[in-house]
């Protein structure tokens, strides 16, 4: 994500946060107040299992983010904006998932994206908990999909400049590699800080051996099909994890604002780097995935991020997987 966007939606946050004698007094009847001070509690780490063919998959929230959304979305007036997160009783900013998702394979344990990890300031961060309160440790992890190499998908690879999955081997596109982690991409328009937390984040892998790239749609492990969908990034990928005649696609960042880019499809973000490629490939996958009816896992919709898309005219309905916990 862009650094303005973080600003804008820390700005926003900490805008709502008492100051001054009004603290005092916030602080003063939550003491008061037990009752207050304990639905003050941080919320409990974000698990959600289910199963695929003879997979346990999981759902692991890094948190969540304030993100301004007018500043964001490109190609819709604000008032429109406004009128679609209405419809959700949501407004801007909007409160925004990161989500990434455990695969539990038997002798393979696979993590779909890393969350954002140090890099986000007081956001994201919180995968490590979520990974513990489902009973796994991170050098359990065999191997890493990435979607792509966004802050908030790889920045959790590694921490205080040391890999947090010592034992996994990371799979990601190559034009991704070749674009974020090549310094003289500089002066074609890679944002410095982009370049520095890819190095910081994917690098150890890559000077460790432990990074296997792919360039075309192709079974990269036994039922996982890692499939190109560039636009977002130029190695942006899905990936279609299959079992015992069951599948779900992991999506990445082709949605970022779900009631306002499933009614309008063609709305890019400003954190899409091709535009067309990115609203081209938005308009492709999503008609396929709505004539599919194929389960889907996406990064920034409402944790866990699970369901399919119906066509709604020319626009798309979400529609969330059931609630389940009966195991």
């Amino acid at each position: 994500m862009k650094p303005h966007m973080l600003v804008l939606a820390a700005g926003l946050l900490f805008a709502a946060i008492p100051a001054g004698h009004a603290a005092e007094k916030a602080a003063a009847k939550v003491a008061d107040h037990p009752a207050t001070q304990s639905a003050a509690q941080p919320s409990a780490a974000g698990v959600y299992r289910f199963a695929v063919g003879d997979l346990r998959v999981t759902a692991l929230s890094d948190g969540t983010l304030p993100l301004g959304i007018k500043p964001l979305v490109q190609g819709l007036p604000p008032e429109r904006i406004d009128a679609l997160l209405a419809e959700r009783f949501e407004r801007d900013p909007l409160e925004t998932s990161i989500n990434a998702f455990l695969i539990d394979a038997g002798p393979r344990l696979l993590l779909v994206d890393t969350g954002a990890g140090q890099l986000f300031g007081p956001y994201g961060g919180k995968l490590p908990a979520s990974l513990a309160a489902a009973g796994y440790r991170p050098d359990q992890v065999t191997d890493i999909l990435l979607t792509h190499i966004h802050t908030d998908h790889s920045g959790g690879l590694a921490l205080d400049g040391r890999m947090a999955f010592p034992n996994a081997t990371v799979h990601v596109g190559q034009a991704d590699i070749d674009f974020f982690l090549d310094r003289a991409n500089l002066a074609r328009g890679l944002e410095p800080r982009l370049h520095d937390e890819a190095v910081a984040t994917v690098g150890p892998y890559l000077k460790a051996g432990k990074v296997k790239p792919f360039a075309e749609q192709s079974e990269i492990l036994p039922g996982v099909t890692a499939i190109p969908t560039p636009g977002h990034t130029p190695g942006h990928a899905f990936y279609r994890v299959a079992s015992r005649g069951e599948t779900i696609e992991f999506w990445g960042d082709i949605i970022h604002v779900g009631p306002v880019q499933f009614p309008h499809p063609d709305a890019t973000v400003a954190f899409d780097i091709d535009q067309d490629a990115a609203r081209a490939q938005r308009l492709k996958r999503f008609a396929q995935e709505a004539d599919s009816g194929q389960l889907t896992a996406a990064a920034h919709l409402g944790f866990p991020g699970l369901g399919r898309l119906r066509r709604d005219g020319e626009a798309y309905r979400w529609v969330p997987v059931e609630y389940r916990n009966r195991e």
